[in-house]
């Protein structure tokens, strides 16, 4: 069985929702990523979302806000979705489509080990699961 843990990029990076915007996308540049996960530092650290390199632009700077002073935490919304390290692709693959996300937190241990991208499961999944995967999480 393929796990979500063997397709995963390892050492994703997260923020605290404290965190400004710009500090978030200098973090973004400095480990040539597009997503961050985000935490909550007054709840264990516990991911209270995901912050991506186009929310900042759309959401903040295209909104005229400035990313100085806009928090992480103020740009999430909604539930965090993230997969357990132990989950089969099948369930990964079930996550992202359900959701229609392109990217995916793998947890262990109550621990963020890794991130899920599009690119991880192009690398991993059949022509045609991959085929099913972009109708299902890029169709309008």
């Amino acid at each position: 069985m393929t796990t979500a843990k063997d397709i995963m990029t390892p050492g994703a990076q997260w923020i605290a929702r404290t965190e400004s915007l710009d500090r978030a996308a200098q973090r973004m540049r400095d480990h040539e990523v597009g997503v961050l996960p985000v935490s909550d530092p007054s709840d264990d650290d516990r991911m209270c979302g995901i912050i991506t390199d186009r929310d900042i632009v759309v959401k903040c700077i295209a909104a005229g806000h400035d990313p100085a002073t806009v928090t992480c935490g103020d740009l999430c919304a909604g539930t965090p979705r993230w997969i357990e390290a132990s989950s089969d692709v099948s369930d990964v693959l079930r996550e992202m489509e359900d959701h229609r996300i392109k990217r995916l937190p793998v947890i262990e241990d109550k621990r963020m080990i890794g991130m899920i991208s599009e690119v991880d499961m192009a690398r991993h999944l059949t022509d045609d699961q991959l085929a099913e995967f972009v109708q299902r999480v890029y169709a309008g």
